[in-house]
């Protein structure tokens, strides 16, 4: 029987994953499925297939001695490829401040990666890591689980949650196939090394197959599959449309204006957020942008609006949006993890992303989100090390990143009067820069929207065989 595992590690992996076609044209390609859950089974719906299961994974604890060598392991990881902006712009914010136990062996970690840091080395550490947690009940546990499901290929929708390295090496010391899907478009240019090494990957474009061929040199190309990604396709999903009408009557929005929206990032790096919604709402009562507009704000799904109080209280014209992602477990080691979303999020978020006509942002992945449906899109980073905001200017010479600036897709604004210009060029003409925007589409997802479930059920199944 071709039995397929596949490991949700998150909300994010929940939503692509589970929320998309994916299921359904797994079980077409299987005998059967089995969602092996870092979150709780009660965060999934009723799922009418009897060929598929849940099973909900044991929380793992790491130990000191295996966040040990995993931190040596990323560091060095880091370390190796520091020519990288994001690389080292990584490792200057993960330096420690203070002078703890902990901090100490971090900056000793540090300083030896400095100088040791080959592939060899950086394996060396993960064989460390891996034998730290050999004989963990939890490591155990799932291979006993595993050993009992008996899945012929075991499918990683996520390639960084250090929590489930254990299950990984369970895998492993079985002999089980595995796969691993690189979860998102700055992953491989700027973040910390993988939890461990798969067998097979899936990518979003051909740019990426080409930084996890650079990045990974041990990685065989022909075990690199392109399939898109399944982020964006409920956007091509019937159940998942809203008509313009039911759109402006649930928000309140009055048709006969043009809509932007904000759509924030978390508070780690969208510290600058309230100031810009400032800006633009301040622009649009005192009528510095020319056109009729209202404004939309859409939080982040890690966290909620409460930081947004103050700027809230002012301009109670402003219309938000904060989605409806589900805390499914509390006291877990990446809390933000644990939320999942709702039906009804992505259905809002795709109804915004068709009907506003201008959307903001910073430097985030929403940029993809509305490029795809040919939307204006403005990036703000107000700050810098010399004005005293938050420094989110550094995130222009990110790898990923850069290359979206290069492309002229977007504009950027650097202050409040660059935005306020840019909002009025946008609105004014709004299609100038829609062969930008299709090109970057095509660079950072090769393959069309739909289908890309099938894409990926066939590629697994296939490496199955």
């Amino acid at each position: 029987m071709k039995k397929l595992g596949i490991v949700i590690t998150d909300g994010v992996g929940y939503r692509n994953f589970i929320m998309s076609d994916f299921l359904t044209e797994g079980a077409q390609q299987f005998d059967a499925v089995t969602i092996y859950s870092g979150l709780p089974i009660s965060a999934f719906p009723t799922i009418p297939q009897s060929k598929i299961t849940i099973k909900e994974l044991e929380v793992f604890v790491e130990g000191k001695l295996t966040w040990f060598f995993r931190k040596w392991k990323e560091v060095a990881h880091l370390q190796k490829h520091r020519s990288f902006y994001g690389m080292k712009d990584n490792l200057v914010t993960g330096y420690p401040k203070n002078n703890s136990a902990r901090s100490l062996l971090v900056k000793g970690i540090y300083f030896f990666t400095r100088f040791i840091h080959s592939d060899d080395s950086i394996l060396f550490a993960e064989k460390l890591q891996f034998l730290s947690f050999f004989n963990h009940k939890t490591t155990k546990s799932y291979s006993q689980l595993l050993q009992k499901d008996q899945p012929s290929h075991v499918f990683f929708t996520h390639q960084r949650p250090p929590y489930l390295a254990p299950f990984l090496h369970a895998v492993i010391q079985l002999k089980i196939p595995v796969s691993t899907f690189i979860f998102s478009w700055d992953n491989l240019a700027s973040k910390g090394r993988m939890l461990g090494t798969f067998d097979y990957f899936l990518v979003w474009s051909h740019l990426m197959k080409a930084e996890l061929l650079y990045f990974y040199p041990n990685v065989e190309k022909e075990n690199v599959k392109v399939v898109g990604t399944p982020q964006f396709e409920p956007y091509v999903m019937e159940k998942y449309e809203t008509k313009a009408v039911d759109f402006y009557r649930k928000f309140h929005l009055d048709a006969d204006k043009k809509i932007i929206c904000f759509s924030c990032a978390d508070v780690s790096i969208g510290q600058n957020d309230p100031i810009v919604i400032q800006v633009i709402a301040t622009a649009i009562r005192n009528k510095s942008i020319s056109t009729d507009v209202q404004l939309i704000v859409r939080t982040s799904p890690a966290e909620d609006d409460t930081r947004f109080k103050a700027v809230r209280d002012e301009f109670p014209e402003i219309v938000w949006n904060v989605p409806k992602w589900i805390l499914t477990r509390e006291k877990h080691a990446e809390s933000w993890s644990q939320r999942v979303s709702s039906e009804e999020d992505i259905k809002d978020l795709r109804s915004l992303l068709e009907h506003v006509d201008l959307n903001i942002n910073m430097c985030s992945t929403m940029s993809l989100d509305f490029l795809l449906f040919d939307k204006p899109v403005i990036n703000t980073v107000f700050g810098n090390i010399e004005n005293g905001l938050y420094n989110d200017q550094r995130f222009l010479n990110y790898g990923h990143f850069k290359k979206v600036v290069d492309s002229q897709s977007v504009t950027i604004a650097q202050h409040a009067t660059e935005l306020i210009a840019q909002i009025n060029e946008a609105l004014e003409n709004p299609k100038e820069r829609t062969l930008q925007r299709k090109a970057m589409i095509d660079l950072q997802i090769s393959e069309k929207l739909s289908g890309t479930s099938a894409r990926i059920a066939t590629t697994l199944s296939q490496w199955n065989d």
